[in-house]
């Protein structure tokens, strides 16, 4: 646990340096950085997690090098169907 926490403090300092502060809302670059350094730590985690399951790190980078890419093609689906959430929701129209 004591590894995540680090890691995600540090990109998110990291992040913090890197960009102008603005106290009202995050820019689109942030949002960026952000997504990218989360999608980096969880293929970091699928890689140890494979190597420590199956003992092979070749195996274990493959299994990261896949997960990557399925991640970010489920996550676009992902995004494009709570986008079809937003859209309903400014018509007026409820999902109960």
């Amino acid at each position: 646990m004591g590894y995540y926490y680090f890691c995600i403090m540090f990109l998110d300092k990291t992040i913090e340096r890197s960009l102008p502060e603005n106290s009202e809302t995050r820019s689109p670059w942030h949002s960026f950085l952000k997504t990218l350094s989360w999608r980096i730590l969880g293929t970091i985690d699928t890689i140890v997690i494979s190597w420590m399951i199956t003992g092979t790190l070749e195996l274990a980078l493959s299994i990261g090098g896949i997960e990557v890419v399925s991640k970010m093609i489920l996550y676009y689906f992902h995004e494009r169907v709570w986008e079809r959430f937003s859209v309903r929701t400014k018509k007026g129209r409820s999902w109960n």
